[in-house]
């Protein structure tokens, strides 16, 4: 069976072996063990911490498998986005560009630096076993984390955003870091990204331009990425338009991927699950419908996906299979919202 739950040091290898297999490679799942290790210890303080407004905190959930205890996947969040410096992002905006004596008046499609991100909380991270990436299995790992959010809500701000990767080619080479970025920087795309650390480093206000980027300048191949997600995003890009994020408003940097925002109280998985009581049955309880199943707890959280029946009440059946995975007795809270969100939940 298949549980999100906190990282651990003891994952170290896996969790360097995922981060080197993740193509195009993601800043926020560094492929360097020191790096890996520190967000580690970093996010075993946060689950641990007692916490009444979201600060510093870093949360890395893994997922297992619970018969062999191997890892296919890992994704975070970061409680406050820009903590200790701004996180920086293109905003998008239209200029209006107007003659009376000729009788023009343009709207004009523009990049601006925008810092206007920092303070919110941010999903980041994500990476599942290509294996795994088309099934229900990419969804458990993406929503588990807004199941935690969901009980948790004083550790988060109230909005929310997610950057997914950017288009690039067969090589790693971003068409928008080749026409933008690179002629700031003058370096390639993959040693920036890596040394952004999360869009939140000094260095991109001082070299990135504070003017707008007139996007009509830009060559053809930058403007057609402009917010698009690389194909290995597309699902996950899919998952959040599900939860009620929005795009359009601001892109990536760096590769202007798309960065998606929302509400954390109008997100699918936080506004419509329920807390209820679980009861363990010895055998089979049904498969009417497969839900997202949480426990309450903070530094044991841990979410499965399960099968109930078309007819429960406060008291939720739960097998025993998968109430020991949960690490749940008999009465104990879950917190519980339906896989498919079109589907009402009692």
């Amino acid at each position: 069976m298949l549980y999100v739950r906190p990282a651990r040091l003891s994952d170290l290898d896996q969790l360097e072996a995922m981060a080197r297999a993740a193509q195009p490679m993601l800043h926020s799942l560094p492929p360097d063990r020191q790096a890996l290790e520190s967000r580690v210890a970093l996010s075993q303080d946060s689950f641990r911490a007692d916490v009444d407004t979201p600060g510093e905190e870093f949360y890395l959930f893994v997922m297992e498998e619970s018969d062999t205890g191997r890892l296919h996947g890992t994704a975070s969040i970061v409680a406050c986005a820009g903590y200790s410096a701004p996180f920086y992002a293109f905003r998008n905006d239209a200029l209006i560009h107007a003659s009376h004596e000729l009788k023009v008046n343009r709207k004009v499609h523009a990049l601006t630096m925008s810092h206007q991100l920092t303070g919110k909380s941010r999903l980041s991270g994500y990476y599942i076993d290509p294996k795994l990436a088309d099934g229900v299995a990419a969804r458990l790992l993406s929503r588990a984390r807004l199941m935690f959010i969901a009980q948790h809500r004083q550790r988060f701000a109230p909005e929310i955003f997610t950057g997914l990767l950017g288009v690039t080619d067969e090589h790693g080479t971003s068409p928008f870091w080749e026409a933008v970025g690179k002629k700031f920087f003058q370096r390639d795309f993959a040693e920036v990204e890596l040394a952004s650390g999360g869009r939140s480093r000094t260095f991109i206000a001082e070299i990135m331009p504070n003017y707008p980027l007139y996007v009509p300048l830009l060559p053809p191949s930058a403007q057609r990425v402009l917010g698009e997600p690389h194909p290995k995003a597309e699902l996950t890009y899919e998952l959040h338009l599900e939860e009620g994020f929005e795009p359009d408003a601001f892109v990536d940097i760096f590769d202007a991927g798309p960065i998606l925002l929302a509400s954390v109280d109008m997100c699918q998985s936080v506004r419509r699950s329920k807390r209820r009581a679980a009861v363990r049955m010895d055998g089979a309880v049904g498969s009417a419908e497969t839900y997202l199943i949480a426990n309450t707890q903070t530094a044991d959280f841990r979410c499965a996906l399960a099968d109930l029946p078309s007819a429960w009440s406060n008291e939720t059946p739960l097998a025993n299979a998968v109430a020991d995975v949960l690490e749940l007795a008999n009465g104990d809270e879950i917190r519980c919202v339906p896989l498919e969100l079109e589907g009402a939940l009692r």
